[in-house]
């Protein structure tokens, strides 16, 4: 028998004295409209679904950690079934790593609309991890319980993947290019003082955290001075003569 064919019953009300049909009613509508919700989230991908459900669980996350307990109170909120929910954030792990690519999509989206193509690379680098922190800014608890996520020994991989997927995502918004071994270079380099800017950021305290601001300039001068005395080493070693060419000569002379 299919929802069309159900008649209401009269049956008593928790809220009235007697049997009521309008409550009987509501009870099916809120049971149909349960399985038109479960019917769209079915349609929806799971990758689609994992940001929103995320950004849903942050206001829990302080309280229930990254846990089924914070998914399910999301889920409930979103409308979407709990099973399908946990379909798209099985663990805490899945729940991370959603986390972070969220963050990473949201802050190449602020670089765009901030015109970051326009700047100095000095300045786009500044500006993807300030803006990184800015936004987070509200959720700077549920930050650090992902990061007593990722600090698990099992979850080293997901950690190493998750920050170069970061840095990666902050020299594309800066408008990197490279595909030498600069392009590793500099996502390593990168990722080393975003972890360390990371670490400053969760225990900085000042106003519109300028602490860390001034943190990450520091950072970025030292990488600025490092690649320019690569820059100087790399052309002087340019001009010192070919070993390879030399003895080539030496077995094969010129006639």
């Amino acid at each position: 028998m299919n929802r069309a064919e159900v008649k209401p019953r009269r049956r008593s009300c928790a809220h009235h004295a007697t049997a009521c049909i309008n409550c009987d009613t509501a009870a099916l509508e809120a049971r149909g409209a349960l399985g038109y919700s479960r019917q769209m989230t079915e349609d929806i991908p799971l990758a689609e679904l994992r940001p929103r459900l995320v950004a849903a669980m942050l206001p829990n996350v302080p309280f229930d950690g990254w846990s089924a307990e914070a998914r399910d109170l999301a889920a409930d909120a979103e409308g979407i079934d709990r099973d399908i929910a946990a379909l798209a954030l099985p663990d805490a792990a899945t729940m991370v790593d959603a986390f972070t690519a969220r963050a990473d999509a949201m802050m190449a989206e602020a670089m765009a609309a901030a015109g970051a193509g326009t700047m100095k690379v000095r300045d786009r680098i500044r500006l993807a991890l300030t803006t990184r922190f800015d936004q987070a800014a509200a959720d700077r608890e549920a930050v650090r319980r992902a990061l007593a996520v990722l600090a698990q020994p099992q979850h080293a991989a997901l950690a190493a993947r998750t920050l170069w997927r970061t840095a990666d995502a902050m020299w594309r918004a800066a408008g990197d290019t490279a595909t030498d071994f600069n392009h590793y270079s500099k996502r390593t380099i990168l990722g080393g003082v975003y972890s360390a800017s990371l670490l400053y950021w969760l225990d900085d305290d000042s106003d519109d955290a300028a602490a860390t601001r001034a943190f990450i300039d520091r950072r970025i001068d030292g990488i600025m001075r490092f690649e320019k005395t690569k820059a100087k080493l790399t052309g002087a070693l340019a001009r010192l003569p070919d070993p390879a060419r030399f003895l080539g000569r030496l077995r094969y002379p010129a006639v």
